[in-house]
C-alpha cells in the first residue's frame, strides 16, 4: 500500500495560494497547479507551512465575498446616514 505525500513525514513542502486569498499546502518537487502560486520563502515540513497558513489565513471566506461583503456594509452605511 502506497502512502499519500502528504502523510510522508519527511516531506518538504511550500504554501500556494489562490486569487480568492485561499491557502494550501503542496509538496515542493510537484508542478503549482494552475490558478495557484507559491508564497515566496515560504518551505517546510508540514507543521512549518501548516503553522504559516493558520497565522494568514485567519478569515476562511473568499475574498470576493469578503469584498462583496464591505461593499454591502459601506452601503448600507451611507443608506443609514442619509
Amino acid at each position: 500500500m502506497s502512502t499519500s505525500c502528504f502523510d510522508r513525514e519527511d516531506e518538504t513542502f511550500i504554501v500556494l495560494v489562490n486569487h480568492e486569498a485561499q491557502y494550501s499546502i503542496w509538496p515542493h518537487w510537484k508542478a503549482v497547479p494552475g490558478g495557484w502560486s507559491a508564497v515566496d520563502g515560504v518551505k517546510g515540513d508540514k507543521k512549518t507551512v501548516l503553522d504559516y497558513v493558520e497565522a494568514q489565513w485567519t478569515d476562511m471566506r473568499p475574498k470576493s465575498l469578503r469584498d462583496w461583503m464591505a461593499a454591502q456594509q459601506q452601503t448600507d452605511n451611507a443608506s443609514a446616514s442619509a
